[in-house]
């Protein structure tokens, strides 16, 4: 299973073609072919080494919640009212 996770745009060279994003102390080489050139402080969505896509702050946002979700429940720590409330609100809920 191949997880994709948001990193910001670092550095761009090779023409736009590769750039270092950034992740906390993470930092690595990614092919931007897909998503084109960005300018740093992009946030992409990465994984296998390629940008997948261009993140806005919403769709950023909801993937840091669920990554933070994720963790939770591998430290036992999960509590379902604290995670997803996008989800929660769509189905009705408070």
């Amino acid at each position: 299973m191949c997880l994709s996770v948001p990193m910001q745009v670092a550095s761009v060279e090779a023409g736009g073609a590769l750039a270092w994003v950034a992740r906390g102390d993470r930092r690595e080489q990614v092919n931007m072919l897909l998503v084109g050139e960005q300018p740093v402080g992009t946030w992409v969505l990465v994984s296998l080494g390629f940008a997948k896509e261009v993140l806005d702050e919403s769709g950023r946002q909801q993937i840091e919640e669920a990554l933070e979700a994720l963790a939770a429940t591998l430290d036992d720590d999960y509590d379902p009212s604290r995670y997803f409330a996008d989800l929660d609100a769509a189905r009705g809920g408070s």
